[in-house]
């Protein structure tokens, strides 16, 4: 009998596809480098935008349980972080890419390329911080940001609790770069929690396996050893936190951090377990975002 991995069946797996009508797109030059380096999609328009930043090891598939939902009140741009999904991996400058900046850099590209204004911002986990850093680097682009289990530093510090200690961080990038089909279907396990269904696991484990392994072994570094607190202070724009009950890598104390620090902010404690609600409770999710969205 065939042994297949995780890995091996995510990759065997077709691409996710936003499940929103198609016959809805905006004309635009998706051909331009900019956009076809970051596989851009834009969908719908005369419509505000809403922008979704996903978080490491995911592409830009990861939103589509929130997508149908929000595709009748926004224009809502989808991109995968270079290295992620549909990306050009030829793009890839492990210099550029050292630092959460980098990302940023292309978040604020995009919004430049296709003249956004006014954007409504969505990241999760460490794509909030790099929502974050876009929107404190090019104000002009942005109106609001909704943070799906964010965190400024997953790693403890003194009168700080991220979740990690030093040394869990290393054991975890060590299995990264022992067994990297292990490490994925280990950490899907520790981002859900055991209150989420076991298929859920798997396909988070997916969108791990159709990342490109050395890209992420990097950009897992950049995410666990990056510390963003000195920034959360000058975030120009007002932000809804949504903070999940259990969260092993954002801990509550992370949440009343940000919610202490950020200039404008208001957070709320989904039921949600676990690491990434737009997958486990999109429902709640939405029901969450509602009131700030409307405000």
């Amino acid at each position: 009998m065939t042994d297949f991995s995780v890995c091996t069946l995510a990759a065997a797996r077709p691409p996710f596809f936003p499940m929103v009508p198609s016959d809805d797109r905006q004309h635009l030059d998706l051909a331009h480098p900019i956009l076809q380096r970051n596989k851009v999609r834009v969908i719908g328009h005369g419509k505000p935008p809403m922008l979704f930043c996903h978080g490491f090891g995911c592409d830009q598939h990861i939103w589509r349980y929130l997508t149908p939902a929000l595709a009748a009140r926004y224009q809502l741009v989808l991109f995968d972080h270079v290295g992620a999904g549909e990306s050009d991996a030829r793009a890839y400058d492990p210099q550029k890419y050292s630092t959460l900046a980098g990302y940023a850099h292309d978040v604020v590209q995009i919004c430049q390329v296709l003249g956004l204004q006014q954007v409504t911002v969505v990241g999760h986990s460490v794509g909030a911080m790099i929502a974050l850093l876009a929107a404190i680097s090019a104000p002009e682009h942005f109106a609001k940001a909704v943070m799906l289990a964010p965190s400024p530093c997953y790693l403890n510090a003194p009168n700080y609790h991220g979740g990690l200690n030093l040394e869990d961080a290393h054991q975890l990038l060590a299995l990264m770069e022992q067994d990297y089909d292990g490490w994925a279907h280990l950490f899907a396990g520790l981002l859900l929690g055991p209150a989420n269904p076991a298929a859920m696991c798997e396909e988070l484990a997916g969108y791990f396996c159709r990342t490109d392994s050395t890209m992420a072994k990097q950009f897992a570094r950049v995410a666990f050893l990056s510390d963003n607190r000195p920034e959360v202070a000058r975030m120009p724009v007002p932000t809804l936190l949504l903070q999940c009950s259990r969260d092993a890598v954002a801990p509550a104390e992370v949440g009343a951090y940000l919610l202490a620090h950020l200039p404008e902010a208001t957070l709320i404690t989904l039921q949600a377990t676990g690491h990434c609600p737009h997958l486990s409770a999109p429902l709640e999710t939405l029901a969450a975002m509602d009131p700030f969205l409307a405000a």
